[in-house]
């Protein structure tokens, strides 16, 4: 049996989702979360003229081209040919699902539902029946992640670029992020672990070209150059996952098996070899740079490099074999 993701119940119910019913037809798409719509009539009969004093859950009939756009819409490319077919289905079906609204200094903003606001303004239509509720900003950047979290058509850059604006305007760590829209850590982690790949892979990324596994699996490589170059191949050879994980490794090895190679040139001794396997194996483990010094006593440290705070808590998790969301830990 197929278990339903559920969202965190305050999320929810902002949202008014109704996540037990699979019979309210959409025409956001399957992966869209289902609205609740009144069962007191049709959408239309339920209308309250704009003009009104708006209150909390109304359903007004709004001037589609009087809606402010979500300033924290974390999707940003919308094909001309599926908004096209949701107008066309507008225009056969009606709207089933009212777009969410907030008050701000007097005017509607956007809070969800910009694919079928963007279809009603194809179509023809002059107002989009919307729904209003109230939410701060930290809450409708937090509902516009929900809203794309699970859409296929969402990449995961633009996912991962959300995730990293709201930490960055909000001050948060990635368990708050986690705890707040209830989803692991490791989901919120892994996706931003793609922006320090260099831009022509994120955006070989945004195209489709090369997927976020693929991508991953260039983490472990040493410099900028050659993970664009690795991209160009895996385009070129159509090399799947497993395939470039293999050659990434295969590459590392060679680096590190060269006579330049740093770490040959400062080991000495018969377990120089050893220490440098140890080294790769590390490394591709822990998708970061591992080094490992040895005196010629036997003593020695392992010097595993991290990029930020963020990038710390995850190598601690990974290290310390923890799952489940914790407190993060800070350095300095």
């Amino acid at each position: 049996m197929v278990k339903k993701r559920r969202l965190g119940r305050g999320l929810a119910e902002l949202l008014a989702i109704d996540s037990d019913n699979n019979d309210v037809a959409s025409e956001a798409g399957d992966n869209e979360p289902q609205l609740k719509i009144a069962d007191t009539g049709p959408i239309k009969s339920q209308k309250k003229a704009a003009t009104d004093k708006p209150q909390e859950g109304d359903l007004l009939d709004l001037d589609v081209h009087q809606i402010q756009k979500n300033p924290f819409q974390p999707r940003r490319v919308f094909h001309d040919a599926e908004i096209a077919s949701l107008a066309e289905s507008l225009k056969a079906h009606d709207i089933l699902q009212p777009i969410l609204v907030r008050l701000v200094d007097d005017q509607y903003q956007l809070i969800s539902g910009e694919r079928r606001l963007r279809a009603a303004i194809k179509a023809g239509w002059k107002t989009i029946p919307a729904r209003l509720r109230e939410a701060d900003d930290r809450l409708v950047a937090e509902l516009a992640i929900v809203e794309n979290l699970q859409r296929k058509d969402l990449n995961p850059i633009e996912k991962a670029l959300s995730f990293r604006r709201y930490l960055d305007e909000h001050q948060c760590t990635q368990d708050d992020l986690a705890e707040r829209l209830k989803i692991d850590r490791s989901t919120i982690a892994n996706l931003m672990r793609l922006l320090e790949l260099p831009n022509p892979v994120l955006d070989a990324i945004r195209n489709e070209k090369i997927s976020a596994g693929h991508a991953r699996a260039l983490l472990p490589l040493d410099n900028d150059r050659q993970q664009v170059d690795f991209c160009k191949r895996i385009q070129r050879e159509s090399l799947s996952v497993r395939d470039t994980e293999q050659l990434v490794q295969q590459t590392i090895v060679e680096e590190d098996d060269k006579p330049s190679s740093p770490r040959r040139t400062r080991q000495t001794g018969t377990s120089s070899s050893h220490r440098t396997e140890l080294e790769r194996e590390l490394r591709m483990a822990l998708g970061t740079k591992v080094d490992i010094r040895q005196s010629s006593s036997g003593r020695g440290r392992i010097v595993i490099q991290f990029n930020g705070n963020d990038e710390f808590e995850r190598l601690r998790q990974l290290l310390l074999g923890i799952t489940n969301s914790t407190p993060a830990s800070k350095v300095g």
